[in-house]
């Protein structure tokens, strides 16, 4: 008796514990933002996480999905000579072009193009960055195959891409991100129904051989961004989930 008695209280604290170890994260939509805008807020949250880390105070782990007017961004080992269109052919195309803080080169950001910036303690969930950026391109991967889409990684690269290890190789998603005592910021953008002209004017994340591609382009029809959105914000919150259940 005293046995089984030890075994259920055993077991129940396992649970408890466990239940514990569910970190949850908030999903936060901004629509169509102004880029310059949502960079100013992601600092903000960003900031204000890793003030909370260091007076040991509440803070919380958000995903924030948005899409952006026409925009290029460029990191801070990007190169100059990868943006293809001056100040005034920027002008005549209604795009603007920042430099940023994040790693990587240039990319597009535009109407169609679902991006997410989570903004993550990544010790809450026993991440490293080369782990983090595994897991961002996984949730990609995981959204892809739901529409019968087979994508997968390059070597030497990051993102997620169709055929990569082809002469045919295309991005659907570019990946970039900062991060500083484990806080992360910036993120992924995913091309859903984006316009892929767009693209043309840059050499994206600074490939001249390889190819940009949508979800649209692949499917041959145009998809409910709130659906891919919802998806995509279920396959990160359950690859996290995973990582504390791990620990």
């Amino acid at each position: 008796m005293i046995d089984m008695q030890i075994y259920i209280y055993f077991s129940i604290f396992q649970l408890y514990d466990i239940s514990l170890l569910v970190m949850k994260t908030n999903l936060i939509d901004w629509g169509v933002i102004d880029y310059a805008q949502s960079w100013k807020q992601q600092t903000d949250i960003f900031d204000g996480v890793i003030n909370a880390k260091h007076d040991n105070s509440f803070y919380e782990n958000n995903i924030i999905m948005c899409e952006h007017p026409h925009v290029y961004t460029l990191g801070k080992s990007g190169k100059n000579n990868n943006m293809l269109l001056n100040d005034e052919q920027l002008k005549s195309i209604n795009a603007t072009l920042f430099h940023i803080d994040r790693g990587g080169d240039i990319t597009y950001h535009g109407p169609g193009q679902l991006v997410c910036y989570p903004i993550l303690n990544l010790e809450d969930f026993s991440l490293g960055l080369k782990e983090y950026v595994n897991l961002l391109e996984e949730a990609v991967i995981e959204v892809c195959k739901s529409y019968g889409i087979k994508t997968g990684r390059l070597n030497n690269a990051t993102g997620v891409w169709i055929d990569g290890e082809t002469d045919k190789a295309r991005k659907i998603c570019a990946i970039g991100v900062r991060c500083s005592r484990y806080v992360t910021m910036h993120g992924l953008a995913f091309n859903v129904n984006t316009n892929m002209q767009y693209f043309s004017y840059i050499n994206p994340c600074g490939f001249i051989d390889k190819g940009v591609t949508s979800l649209a382009k692949e499917l041959g029809y145009e998809l409910s961004m709130n659906e891919v959105k919802q998806r995509l914000y279920a396959s990160l919150n359950n690859l996290l989930n995973k990582r504390t259940a791990i620990y």
